[in-house]
């Protein structure tokens, strides 16, 4: 969904860009006959902001030497305060250029798949997609607020496509039968640590029915499905490169197993010893804490409602300056609405995706909560 983009890279695009607007200037913006508009999409990758794949969109065009491919997906790592943004949601994205060559060569670098899609498309429609790509690639439209379902690579491709279209891409996926949550999870099933971070930090919204086109293949597998006056939108799907399997191992540590065993010893440990249940019940507590917070700091709204703040909770603590003040009453009455948030978890939980690996955080908060209160009896 995303690419990397450095700051040597950033000059080189903008090089690209800037030969691009001139020369495009200088034929008048005029498609010939021959242009075709492609959708390209491509596989996932090693790194998460690379985990569901990416968008763009190419302009080819042999007889005026027009070869481009437009990314909505690109973001400059030296952003003053990068990860402040990003976690805000006001990080801006950018539209950027490359010939078709270096953008395959870059993903076949990067060993991942690329699908072309030419769509079929009247010269009409063609010269509107170019003349919109070159007015936003010129102006500052070429920015835009990154939002991770409702607005990246995917979507503002999509939204270019359907302008031009007398009805949109179809939605008739599979991943519109599924929830947001679920969606993502099944990327993720080789990632557990980078799926349990995930699941951790969104909310309420990603528990909703999908009801758009927002990861790359679903744009793909919508483009397949759609029909225009009876016509196919695309009649084949090329494959510009198919990855190599490269046989590698799963992880022997980024699994559910080793957090559980971690998780398990946490938990024995704290059944033991009052200061390690404390100590984790004051992580735990932070971490909710965040978890209620955030989205009152952060734009994207995947954040906001985060239940898991109920297994995780700020309520630990003042439970935790209680029972070092040996105060009884109140830490067993904190105690016992804390069990009773959990309780409340597990119920709505039962339909979720993400349930079985939080089973060992509900194993390690219960038995930390048990040693607290049974060492200020």
């Amino acid at each position: 969904m995303i690419s990397h983009f450095s700051s040597v890279r950033f000059f080189k695009y903008l090089l690209i860009a800037f030969f691009f607007i001139t020369s495009a200037g200088a034929q008048n913006a005029n498609l010939s006959e021959k242009a075709t508009v492609s959708l390209l999409t491509c596989g996932t990758g090693a790194e998460l902001y690379s985990l569901y794949g990416h968008t763009a969109l190419r302009i080819n065009d042999p007889i005026n030497n027009i070869d481009i491919v437009y990314n909505y997906g690109t973001f400059d790592f030296t952003t003053p305060n990068f990860y402040g943004k990003f976690v805000k949601g006001d990080l801006e994205y950018f539209v950027s250029t490359s010939s078709f060559e270096e953008f395959n060569y870059s993903y076949v670098y990067d060993n991942r798949d690329i699908f072309e899609q030419k769509l079929n498309l009247t010269q009409s429609q063609k010269q509107k997609i170019y003349t919109e790509l070159s007015d936003v690639l010129a102006s500052d439209k070429r920015f835009y607020t990154y939002k991770f379902i409702d607005r990246n690579c995917t979507t503002m491709v999509r939204d270019v496509i359907n302008k031009v279209l007398p009805q949109p891409i179809s939605t008739n996926v599979p991943d519109t039968q599924k929830k947001y949550r679920q969606i993502l999870y099944d990327y993720q099933t080789d990632k557990f640590y980078e799926n349990l971070g995930i699941n951790l930090m969104f909310g309420a919204k990603t528990d909703k029915q999908c009801d758009q086109l927002f990861l790359p293949i679903e744009l793909l597998q919508g483009i397949e499905q759609t029909k225009i006056d009876g016509e196919k939108l695309s009649t084949n799907t090329a494959t510009v490169f198919k990855s190599q399997q490269n046989g590698a191992q799963k992880s022997l540590w980024n699994n559910i197993y080793t957090f559980a065993l971690a998780l398990l010893a946490i938990a024995y440990i704290a059944y033991k010893n009052k200061t390690a249940a404390i100590v984790y019940l004051a992580v735990a507590g932070m971490m909710g804490l965040f978890f209620s917070l955030v989205g009152l700091y952060s734009l994207h709204q995947e954040v906001l409602w985060n239940y898991n703040a109920l297994v995780m909770s700020p309520l630990y603590i003042p439970l935790i300056w209680f029972a070092i003040r040996k105060n009884t009453i109140w830490t067993n009455r904190l105690v016992v609405v804390s069990v009773g948030c959990i309780g409340i978890y597990v119920v709505y939980m039962l339909n979720k995706a993400h349930l079985v690996m939080m089973l060992p955080i509900i194993a390690a908060t219960l038995v930390s909560l048990w040693k607290v209160k049974k060492s200020t009896v």
